[in-house]
């Protein structure tokens, strides 16, 4: 791993693609659709691997966010529980997305406040 720091948390940019474009609880999507987003929006290190991002991922499942719907070698495909939803978190300034079930908790990981 380099010293690449994202302007926005990784997990806060995964959460923010799946807003955009994958917001409906019977779209299917994968990690590798959410890495390519990334790495084409160039605020993730350039030398990272669908690899490096496997543990924020199972965060996401852990969260209650998304499901493991299958998996194949180190691609996951996911699903939706609920919908996402738009919140501005003031204690660390950023745009977080909440699943409507989810604790109103920042997902950042540097902040977790209160939302």
């Amino acid at each position: 791993m380099s010293d690449f720091v994202p302007l926005i948390p990784i997990s806060l940019q995964i959460r923010k693609i799946i807003f955009e474009k994958f917001n409906d609880v019977d779209t299917k999507f994968t990690n590798d659709d959410i890495f390519e987003i990334l790495k084409s929006e160039n605020d993730v290190d350039p030398s990272w691997i669908i690899d490096d991002t496997e543990s924020l991922f199972n965060d996401l499942c852990d969260s209650g966010l998304v499901r493991n719907i299958a998996q194949n070698f180190t691609t996951i495909f996911l699903k939706l529980f609920d919908p996402i939803e738009k919140f501005h978190c003031d204690s660390c300034n950023h745009d977080v997305y909440l699943g409507t079930s989810e604790e109103r908790i920042c997902p950042n990981p540097s902040c977790k406040s209160s939302i």
